[in-house]
């Protein structure tokens, strides 16, 4: 059997989770998450919360990581893959060849003030737009057409984002992916306690609410970096009547 590899390439807190959960209700589909963050970890020294727990959780080499659970045998005929960009740091890119990828991205105006709570003023690199942006180019230079999602435009029209999604996957979109069951899934890795409290209390995407709150003066220097970058992307981004 050949397993139909995906891999959703996404920016941090951008609904990537409860995406990967939604993957996890088909019963076609293997989900794993991130299995990149320690290699990322132990090559960049990022102290992210949790960082001894994630690095003695899994592999953290990439070269192992691409082999043996990227390409590696899958208990079923779909294996969807959460993964943030800005991990593929040192890391050889000709394994996509072998992937179908999705970009996951989300206005910085409303993504930059959620990660600041975790990690504190964050740089261009942690956003993950600059290498998306590269990744798309480069997919496209190969002859793959990444579909590009919109965490906004996810959660205005899961249903209708979903299902076009689904369809350029080649699979059949499923009612079962638009809810799960509160409290985490038991593919989370170790660093959910940091990042996941509020997924792991939702049951389905959350209706869309815009910030309401100032956006942080600290933070116009990373956000004037990343706009052109996120504009770039959202241009093709699937929306809820594609």
């Amino acid at each position: 059997m050949q397993t139909q590899r995906i891999c959703l390439w996404s920016g941090p807190r951008n609904v990537s989770t409860a995406l990967m959960y939604a993957f996890g209700q088909r019963n076609d589909t293997e989900i794993v998450d991130e299995p990149l963050y320690a290699h990322y970890l132990r090559v960049t020294g990022a102290m992210h919360p949790g960082r001894e727990k994630v690095m003695e959780s899994m592999q953290n080499d990439a070269a192992e990581v691409i082999r043996d659970v990227i390409l590696g045998p899958s208990k079923k005929p779909v294996r969807f893959m959460k993964q943030m960009a800005h991990h593929l740091v040192d890391i050889d890119r000709s394994f996509m060849l072998n992937t179908q990828n999705i970009l996951l991205i989300r206005d910085p105006k409303e993504m930059l003030p959620s990660l600041t709570k975790v990690i504190g003023i964050p740089q261009l690199k942690d956003t993950g737009y600059k290498l998306q942006t590269e990744l798309l180019s480069e997919l496209r230079e190969v002859g793959q057409s990444p579909s590009i999602l919109d965490a906004r435009e996810l959660l205005l029209a899961p249903k209708d984002v979903l299902s076009t999604l689904c369809s350029r996957l080649g699979l059949s979109f499923e009612e079962s992916m638009l809810s799960w069951s509160p409290g985490g899934h038991a593919s989370d890795g170790v660093w959910a306690p940091y990042w996941y409290h509020n997924v792991h209390q939702s049951d389905g995407f959350a209706p869309y609410q815009p910030k309401t709150e100032p956006f942080p003066e600290e933070l116009n220097s990373v956000l004037s970096e990343c706009l052109p970058y996120y504009e770039l992307l959202s241009a093709d981004a699937i929306c809820g009547n594609s």
